[in-house]
């Protein structure tokens, strides 16, 4: 389940529709209809092991992300796949009609589905390799066996894996830990905050420092409280 606001809604909704659907609940805290129904949609769309999400909008918070779905009242649901609202609900049904809502947009799992979810299970690789025999482009095997790679130095295998399927904030991800795994720059690879002052300084002429750069962001994620800054520094010296 994610929070989503106006600013979030577009990459949080839109974009992870591309690669799975996303339900989308529209609610506010003095909906009591919603109090109802929320529990009743986390638990269905839990019930999924990942093949739906659910994302919640708060209408007193975003109102931009309600009056793009025209919304007259709450508590209002849409189920979005691929950027485009494919089924809709207002008001608080009943469990089984919740739960048949979500089942409809969980797609039916592949033999190489159930190959990755048994390599999650187990920890085990064979698994994702006999997956990615059957479906060469399968997102979910790609990005397990490239964590696995990378995990163990072989980044090598793990950048051409992750060629094969569209960019995601999780792949670019993998990608940056895998070109640092590749081509380990100098000095103190556990110290961050230095080994980013020493490439701040190179970043504006020499394209490997400034590309070292990104991915040491890239792995710190957007969550990291320095990231921000560091991005900030970047702009500074290249603008």
């Amino acid at each position: 389940m994610t929070e989503v606001t106006d600013a979030t809604f577009e990459e949080a909704v839109l974009h992870r529709s591309a690669e799975v659907p996303v339900v989308v609940d529209l609610w506010a805290p003095w909906c009591g209809p919603c109090r109802t129904l929320g529990p009743l949609l986390e638990q269905a769309v839990a019930d999924t092991d990942g093949a739906v999400e659910l994302a919640k909008v708060n209408v007193d918070d975003n109102p931009n992300v309600a009056a793009s779905f025209q919304v007259q009242s709450i508590p209002a649901v849409f189920a979005v796949r691929d950027g485009a609202v494919v089924d809709q609900f207002i008001g608080a049904l009943p469990e089984p009609a919740v739960r048949s809502f979500v089942a409809r947009l969980a797609p039916a799992q592949s033999e190489a589905d159930l190959l990755v979810a048994e390599a999650a299970a187990t920890g085990a690789e064979a698994p994702l390799r006999r997956a990615l025999e059957l479906q060469a482009d399968h997102p979910g095997a790609i990005g397990a066996l490239a964590a696995l790679l990378v995990e163990r130095g072989e980044a090598d295998e793990a950048i051409s894996l992750l060629g094969r399927i569209p960019e995601t904030p999780e792949t670019r991800r993998l990608l940056a830990a895998a070109r640092l795994a590749a081509h380990p720059g100098e000095g103190d690879a556990t110290d961050v905050d230095a080994r980013l002052a020493d490439l701040l300084e190179r970043v504006r002429d020499d394209e490997d420092a400034r590309q070292e750069y990104l991915d040491l962001l890239e792995t710190l994620g957007p969550e990291d409280s320095r990231t921000a800054s560091y991005r900030k520094a970047l702009a500074s010296r290249l603008f």
